[in-house]
């Protein structure tokens, strides 16, 4: 077992709240008190309506070791770090809270995974607010499975451990970081999210809803285009996926699927054979022309029906949107996911 450090991270700028003057009067925490078992970081952006409910879940963790807490304010305008500065003393002795209310078993049981995986990112299952918000999007937090954790990294969901949920050593946090300061629009969680696995990191979850996890329109976020998430997936499944593959076929004819092929690299793109599709109108049309293609003739590729073509393939349908036709066509095929297949949708 590690007794190094764990920090538990959460999305945002890392601007540190504590005050220099008291530092510089005590000396340095970690002279005074040694080293703490936890470190929790809040980032923290005009989020007064929620911080007296996220700093008292301090009060019901059941950890019993030390903890710290270190609060980063994104330059908020509101009367956020006034109410922080209000809960001080109460927190002072073991100082952790975050936006989202954590459980009270949470520290306990993700240290603990943590100590047994110390090079890996340690998520939870979660409890929506408000209830029935995100509702897809929740329940793939909740399902995916293990192996999935690690196959499912290329989805428009993004890390399948969110990253309100995360919890790791502190030796592994910064090993991978630091945290693109890029500010808004930067996708600092994906980010980092890859750049640990590149590192050879693993990802787990403990099985139990620690987390209550806010939604709310004005979250950072939605900052976030949907363009810069796409191409950094597209580099990644490129990076990670495709470089090892001498053929593929994209599974989906549709938009979604078309708009994959030509955000691929010109290497990658030769390397698709066929799209394959379900839909009687896209595959009596028998291929897709490339018409912004530079190359003469333009690249005509086979449009099959999912019965006719070859793995490996790359998986363009949305998940959860079809009532199990999906997953029952890919089991028919007797695929296994990670080896035969890749979902990006």
């Amino acid at each position: 077992m590690s007794d190094e450090p764990e920090a538990d991270m959460s999305p945002s700028k890392r601007l540190r709240a504590k005050e220099d003057e008291a530092e510089a009067a005590t000396g340095s925490p970690e002279e005074e008190r040694g080293a703490v078992d936890v470190s929790v970081t809040m980032p923290m952006y005009n989020a007064s309506t929620w911080l007296d409910e996220g700093l008292q879940a301090i009060l019901h963790q059941d950890f019993l070791g030390t903890m710290e807490l270190s609060v980063f304010d994104d330059a908020s305008t509101d009367d956020s770090r006034k109410v922080v500065e209000g809960w001080r003393e109460r927190l002072e002795a073991r100082g952790i809270s975050v936006d989202d209310v954590m459980l009270p078993q949470r520290v306990r049981l993700q240290y603990e995974a943590s100590s047994l995986h110390p090079n890996t990112l340690i998520g939870c299952k979660v409890q929506r607010v408000p209830e029935g918000s995100t509702e897809r999007y929740t329940r793939w937090i909740n399902t995916v499975t293990q192996d999935q954790l690690l196959t499912q990294v290329y989805t428009s969901h993004g890390p399948t451990v969110v990253m309100p949920t995360w919890f790791c050593s502190r030796n592994w946090y910064l090993a991978v970081g630091p945290f693109d300061e890029g500010g808004k629009g930067v996708p600092e969680d994906l980010l980092f999210f890859y750049q640990s696995l590149r590192r050879g990191g693993g990802v787990a979850r403990v099985d139990q809803s620690l987390l209550v996890y806010r939604y709310h329109e004005k979250a950072t976020t939605h900052s976030v285009t949907e363009e810069t998430i796409w191409k950094l997936r597209v580099d990644f499944l490129q990076e990670r996926v495709l470089s090892q593959w001498e053929s593929f076929t994209i599974w989906n004819a549709g938009k979604q699927g078309r708009k994959l092929y030509r955000s691929l690299s010109s290497t990658n793109q030769e390397k698709v054979k066929a799209f394959c599709d379900v839909d009687d109108n896209k595959i009596q049309k028998g291929f897709y022309t490339y018409e912004d293609s530079e190359q003469r003739p333009k690249p005509k590729i086979p449009v099959l029906h999912y019965k006719d073509a070859a793995a490996p393939f790359i998986v363009c349908v949305k998940l959860d949107m079809t009532e199990g036709v999906l997953e029952e066509n890919l089991n028919s095929l007797l695929l296994k996911e990670g080896t035969d297949f890749y979902h990006f949708n």
